[in-house]
């Protein structure tokens, strides 16, 4: 019996895609003001940071496990709490999540998925 060593096996193991899914994610400010902290809630974890300027935008990737609900969660300058609920994901979705938090309370949520499903 022969066997191929490793670095003949490496390119076909690249060609037979090894893809892993993941949510590409956004929060904007379009609040006017500073937000500290802000957080978004997904299915079993969760990232945000300590502060985010008025304008700027914190983006962060991550893999879903299980299924349910998100969230964010921001402080305004005025040190008022907020929170909205976003869109349900499923573990298998890939694609990307847009949150743009703007005043008064409000935001919105894009979702755009490539893959639905587990």
């Amino acid at each position: 019996m022969r066997f191929l060593p490793a670095a003949a096996l490496a390119p076909i193991l690249a060609l037979t895609g090894c893809h892993s899914r993941y949510i590409s994610a956004s929060i904007t400010n379009n609040t006017g003001g500073p937000l500290s902290p802000v957080e978004l809630d997904y299915p079993s974890a969760s990232f945000g940071t300590n502060t985010l300027a008025a304008g700027a935008t914190y983006s962060y990737r991550f893999k879903i496990i299980g299924s349910g609900p998100t969230s964010a969660i921001w402080t305004d300058a005025a040190h008022h709490e907020h929170k909205a609920q976003g869109p349900e994901l499923r573990e298998g979705d890939e694609g990307s999540l847009a949150v743009t938090i703007g005043p008064a309370d409000k935001s919105a949520w894009d979702l755009r998925l490539i893959h639905h499903g587990g």
